[in-house]
């Protein structure tokens, strides 16, 4: 990517005066993988099985038709349609929110609006287009009033991302905002302290890290800088998987 283009993705994010390290001999140099995936070795939480098993056996039409048709938990009878997810089917970045907003559970698509520009605007910073990417939520369905998943519906629905994840074989996941990291890595530690580490999801232990909601970051601005060197830490994750 050029670097008139990068700025202007940057300047999207509110980072306009913010420019990349200056020429060798002032720049820290990137940390070896051993200190990157140094908070690999002891996951934040002991998970389960997976229970992905659920699925196991359905392509991506027959999941979709699965996940369209379903009414494990109550959020069935509120929703407009769900929504499944979208983008590159061979990605090796998967993006996860915490649930449909009402623009999403309209559309049908995660991630759009004010949000979804902002996302957009995010992963051009780092040199991806939202083609390029895969994007997906803890919960299918919106939960009324925008309200939190609660732990029934995360468990009912948590079998469908987990056979995307399989479906897709990602090389990062990027965990936005705190309750879509709290329900992946099964904790109730802060955002704050589950930031710029290297975690592990499902059996598979795929590298997840954790950065802000992009709903959050439009609220809380000057969050904007702590989210892009969460994008950067999470670009070089996956520079070395």
């Amino acid at each position: 990517m050029n670097s008139e283009l990068r700025q202007e993705y940057l300047s999207a994010l509110g980072l306009a005066s913010w420019t990349l390290r200056g020429p060798r001999g002032s720049e820290v140099a990137p940390a070896p993988p051993s200190v990157l995936f140094a908070a690999a070795a002891t996951p934040a939480y002991p998970r389960e099985a997976s229970s992905g098993a659920r699925e196991d056996g359905a392509d991506w039409a027959e999941l979709r038709a699965r996940v369209a048709a379903c009414t494990r938990c109550a959020l069935s009878a509120t929703r407009t349609q769900t929504v499944f997810g979208v983008g590159n089917p061979h990605a090796d970045w998967l993006i996860v929110g915490e649930a449909p907003g009402a623009e999403e559970d309209r559309k049908g698509e995660p991630f759009v609006g004010r949000a979804g520009l902002l996302l957009n605007s995010m992963l051009h910073a780092i040199g991806l287009a939202r083609e390029q990417v895969y994007i997906a939520n803890v919960l299918k369905c919106r939960p009324p009033g925008n309200r939190d998943p609660n732990p029934t519906e995360a468990a009912e629905c948590l079998p469908y991302l987990e056979r995307q994840i399989a479906l897709l074989q990602p090389k990062i996941m990027l965990a936005v905002g705190r309750i879509a990291a709290q329900n992946l890595l099964r904790t109730d530690k802060t955002l704050g302290a589950l930031r710029q580490q290297v975690h592990r999801f499902g059996l598979s232990k795929v590298p997840l890290v954790v950065t802000y909601h992009p709903a959050y970051l439009l609220r809380t601005p000057t969050e904007k800088r702590k989210a892009w060197e969460d994008l950067k830490f999470a670009r070089e994750v996956c520079s070395r998987v």
